[in-house]
């Protein structure tokens, strides 16, 4: 119920003042602040508690626990935010912030039920829906028939069980030779399957038939997008298509992974960024009546070959996409969409017309041009890392070499070309091994063609980033057990 006492807030201009004064303790608890990166500037009292401090220390709004407490092998992001609302240096925190008796609110990337039991004994109101909801919207599964039930094209799929390459051909003889298999949950590079013969089927067999039910698509000449809307009571209020990296062999080990975004005026036809405007839109008033609320991404991948547009992903939270949402020109001129976000969450009454905003955001004026990069560990190696490239803003020199200028959290510093933001995740005495995060390289302009490669630019800023990287390749047979404890869980994002 909205607080009585409290106004109701009209207009831009009045929600961005609410904000500025916020006196709620709102906490965005993660691996690293990185999803939303920059809200503590439009959000008084907006606090990041990571597990990585990527700022050694000179964030002023970041906390990181400065001892390590004895636990469980990290398996997930969820462990890893248990982890921090269980220690001792977290907790102390809390306290020492709480406002008329109030823990605040938090924000997680992702938690699930024992993250709501723990939050819940801390006083920390979570301001998502419920984890056992956003599970089963998540289910990859359970996503196609949200959409067909919103009136929103997917590939042709079949969805099924599958106990052999002989039963995958029966059952999805009309999607023709060519297929790509998607079990319901994880990352699109971990657990999407592209399966043209038995041979490759055999490979992912025991992931495929494990399942009680996967999706079975149609594979198509297409490139991915990211959009981001956020459901409110007023509608879904979407913000603009932006385009996706994905596979580059020169970011990431997995074909299939995502690596990146570009956002820029005229990306895409009108035609295309209007059917995506519209999906979105039903999709997250599906949601809606599914009692989902607050911001969400979905992936639409475009066929090439006949220009048709269709779902691809839901990702029910904030997302890798959700920082250059936040940063672009539109959010900067009005309010980042996440704050609509927060709205939803907090006990203040608002009002806005979702549809004109929505509108105005997708006028290409309104649009700047962006790219970020996530740079993986690409080798089949275990490395320990001797030196790390620091977080901040860089130069590029005419040789390709680049030099650190300063530390600075704010994409908007970025000057030019010649300039980029590094977030660093991997950090002095960590390892590198297959897939572990190394870091986000964020750059004004474009980084891909219009046929969708990675440019000479792009490139050149990826090799002198990890240039500035120094690794010793180590024999995991030399590591402890409390070492390995330590690698495998560098996919934070």
């Amino acid at each position: 119920m909205a607080n009585k006492e409290q106004k109701t807030l009209k207009g831009i201009a009045e929600i961005k003042d609410f904000f500025k004064t916020n006196e709620t303790p709102i906490y965005f608890i993660s691996a690293t602040n990185f999803n939303l990166l920059g809200i503590d500037e439009w959000i008084n009292n907006f606090k990041y508690i990571s597990h990585i401090d990527s700022y050694d220390g000179s964030h002023a709004n970041v906390f990181s626990p400065l001892t390590e407490e004895p636990h469980e092998e990290f398996q997930s992001i969820e462990d890893i935010n248990n982890y921090l609302l269980h220690h001792q240096e977290v907790v102390k925190y809390l306290k020492s912030r709480i406002k008329n008796g109030k823990t605040g609110k938090a924000l997680f990337l992702m938690f699930n039920e024992k993250t709501e039991e723990i939050a819940k004994t801390l006083g920390l109101d979570i301001c998502f829906p419920p984890a056992s909801l956003r599970s089963f919207l998540d289910n990859k599964v359970n996503t196609n028939r949200i959409a067909e039930k919103a009136g929103v094209a997917c590939v042709p799929h079949v969805l099924s069980a599958v106990r052999n390459y002989s039963h995958l051909l029966e059952i999805s003889n009309k999607l023709g030779p060519n297929l790509v298999v998607q079990t319901p949950y994880g990352d699109s590079g971990h657990t999407t399957f592209f399966i043209s013969n038995e041979e490759e089927f055999n490979i992912y067999k025991e992931q495929i038939i494990q399942e009680k039910e996967v999706k079975i698509m149609k594979r198509i000449n297409c490139y991915g997008t990211a959009i981001e809307g956020c459901v409110t009571k007023y509608g879904t209020l979407v913000a603009p298509l932006m385009s996706e990296l994905v596979g580059f062999k020169e970011l990431t080990p997995y074909k299939g992974g995502w690596c990146g975004n570009e956002i820029y005026p005229d990306a895409f036809t009108p035609e295309i960024r209007a059917k995506a405007t519209i999906y979105t839109q039903l999709f997250g008033d599906q949601l809606r009546k599914e009692g989902y609320k607050g911001y969400f991404e979905l992936d639409f991948l475009i066929d090439k070959d006949n220009g048709e547009i269709y779902l691809g992903e839901l990702n029910p939270r904030i997302s890798g996409a959700s920082s250059i949402t936040n940063h672009a020109l539109f959010a900067m001129k009005d309010v980042p969409l996440f704050l609509f976000h927060m709205l939803e969450w907090l006990d203040v009454p608002y009002e806005i017309d979702v549809l004109k905003l929505t509108q105005e955001w997708a006028k290409t004026e309104n649009a700047d041009s962006w790219s970020q990069l996530v740079i993986k560990h690409t080798k089949k190696s275990l490395e320990i890392v001797t030196e790390a490239a620091k977080s901040g803003i860089w130069q590029i020199q005419k040789s390709g070499k680049i030099k650190f200028k300063t530390m600075d959290a704010r994409r908007q510093s970025v000057i030019g070309d010649n300039e980029a933001f590094f977030m660093q995740i991997t950090q002095k005495n960590d390892y590198f091994y297959e897939g572990a995060d190394i870091g986000i390289l964020v750059l004004r302009g474009r980084l891909m063609s219009d046929d969708f490669e990675l440019s000479n630019r792009g490139k050149r800023w990826i090799r002198a980033i990890r240039s500035q990287y120094k690794s010793e390749i180590i024999d995991a047979g030399l590591l402890t057990e409390e070492d390995l404890m330590e690698t495998g869980w560098g996919k934070v994002l």
